[in-house]
C-alpha cells in the first residue's frame, strides 16, 4: 500500500503525531513527491529549523510563500513538473489578521493589538499556536494557486493538542476568570472589585498587590475587549474544526517504532475517527530493517578483513566487535518489526500503512526528501517490509 492515491484524491494533507517521529519530513518529501508530479504545491510548516529550509534548498524559512526554483530540483537529477512553495506559519500575525478581521471599531482593534498582555498572548496562550496553524490551514485551502496544501502541524508533546486547539483556545478566552475581569472592568472602564463577588474581589486584590492595579487594569482592558470578538473567534474556530472534516482533507498519522509513539499514533487515530476525520494513512519512519548474519566464520571473515584493515588491527578483534555490533543492530531491527506490526495490525484495511526505513544519513536536500516520497508512494521497492 501507498500514498499516492492519498495525494491524487485530495486537496488538504495534514501531517498529524508527536514530536520527533519524521513529522516534518514526511510533510515536506509529501509536497516535494506532489510538486515533481506536476502539482501547485504550497507545504506549510510550523518548524523554523535551518535543516529543513536545507532540504529545500534555500537558506531559511520565511512567513511568505517561498517558491522552492526548479533549477535545484534539476542540479540534483529531480525533475519537477509543477510548483512546490514553502511557508513558515507566524502565530502573532495570523492572531492579529483575526483581532483585525473581527474588531467592530479601528480603534478597538489598535487597542488590542497595542496591548502587552495581547502580544504575550497571540504567541504564548496555550492552544495558540495550534489553533493558528488551523486558521492558516483554513484561509489557504481555498487559495486557487495550489493544488494541494501540505500541513506540519505543530511539534508538540501530545499530538492530540493539534485536534483540541480550537476548543483550548476559546475556553481561555471565555473562562470564569476572563468574566471576573469582564465584570469589574465595564461598568467603569477600569477596575471596580464592588461588582464582582467576595470571592473574586479577594483573588483581585491579592494579584494587584503582586502585580500592581495598573497591569491588571491592562489585563481587564484588554479582556473586555476580546470579549467582544469572542463570537467571532468561537464561530471562526467552529468553520475551521468542521472544514477538517470534508472529504477533501486527509490525515496521515506519522510515527516511528518507539513503543510510546506508536501509543500515542494509535491513540490519535482513534481521536480522528471520533471527531469524524478519518486516518487516510499511517507512516512508520526510521524502521531498522532485519540485517542477514554472514554466512562464512570467524576465521574467513578474518582474513577477509585483513585485506583491507591498517597495519597494526587484529583482524579477529575487529571481526568480533563488528559481530557484535550487527547483533545489536539486528536486535534494534527485530523490535521495530514489533512495533511496526503492532501498528499495521491496529490500521487494518481500512488506510494505507507504509513504512520508511531508517537511512545511513540524515535527510539534508531534496534528493533526500524524494528518495523518502518514493517509499511513500510505494515506488521503492519491499525494502522495509
Amino acid at each position: 500500500m501507498s500514498l499516492a492515491g492519498v495525494l491524487e484524491a485530495h486537496r488538504v494533507i495534514v501531517c498529524v503525531g508527536s514530536g520527533g517521529v519524521g513529522k516534518t519530513t514526511t510533510a515536506a518529501a509529501l509536497g516535494v513527491r506532489a510538486a515533481m508530479s506536476g502539482k501547485r504545491v504550497l507545504c506549510l510548516t510550523i518548524d523554523p529549523a535551518k535543516r529543513l529550509a536545507n532540504s529545500l534548498g534555500i537558506t531559511e524559512m520565511r512567513t511568505e510563500e517561498q517558491e522552492i526554483p526548479r533549477e535545484l530540483f534539476t542540479a540534483q537529477g529531480l525533475e519537477c513538473k509543477g510548483v512546490l512553495y514553502a511557508m513558515m506559519l507566524d502565530t502573532k500575525r495570523t492572531f492579529d489578521e483575526l483581532v483585525t478581521k473581527y474588531a467592530s471599531t479601528p480603534e478597538r482593534r489598535d487597542r488590542i493589538l497595542a496591548n502587552k498582555i495581547y502580544r504575550y498572548m497571540s504567541t504564548s496562550l496555550a492552544g495558540t499556536q495550534e489553533y493558528m496553524a488551523m486558521e492558516k490551514l483554513f484561509a489557504v485551502r481555498d487559495d486557487e494557486r495550489f493544488d494541494l496544501v501540505v500541513l506540519d502541524t505543530p511539534p508538540t508533546s501530545n499530538a492530540l493538542d493539534f485536534l483540541d486547539a480550537p476548543e483550548r483556545l476559546v475556553g481561555a478566552i471565555d473562562s470564569p476568570a476572563m468574566r471576573w475581569f469582564i465584570q469589574a472592568f465595564e461598568s467603569a472602564g477600569k477596575l471596580s472589585l464592588g461588582v464582582v463577588g467576595r470571592g473574586a474581589a479577594f483573588l483581585l486584590r491579592g494579584l494587584s498587590k503582586f502585580t500592581g492595579a495598573s497591569f491588571l487594569d491592562e489585563v481587564a482592558a484588554l479582556v473586555t475587549d476580546l470579549n467582544e470578538l469572542f463570537g467571532g473567534f468561537r464561530d471562526r474556530a467552529r468553520q475551521v474544526y468542521d472544514g477538517l472534516r470534508k472529504p477533501d482533507v486527509a490525515f496521515i498519522v506519522v510515527t516511528s517504532p518507539n513503543p510510546l509513539a506508536v501509543a500515542e499514533a494509535s491513540f490519535l487515530g482513534k481521536r480522528l475517527f471520533e471527531a469524524g476525520m478519518e486516518h487516510d494513512g499511517f507512516v512508520v519512519n526510521a524502521v531498522h530493517p532485519l540485517l542477514q548474519e554472514p554466512d562464512a566464520g570467524t576465521d574467513a571473515l578474518a582474513r577477509e578483513a585483513a585485506r583491507v584493515l591498517p597495519q597494526g588491527v587484529d583482524p579477529k578483534v575487529a571481526v568480533r566487535k563488528m559481530r557484535r555490533a550487527l547483533d545489536d543492530e539486528r536486535v534494534r531491527a527485530v523490535a521495530d518489526r514489533i512495533e511496526a506490526n503492532r501498528v499495521h495490525a491496529r490500521v487494518g484495511k481500512d488506510a494505507p500503512y507504509v513504512e520508511v526505513p531508517a537511512f545511513d544519513e540524515d535527510v539534508h536536500d531534496l534528493r533526500g526528501l524524494a528518495r523518502v516520497a518514493s517509499y511513500l508512494v510505494g515506488e521503492a521497492g519491499e525494502e522495509a517490509s
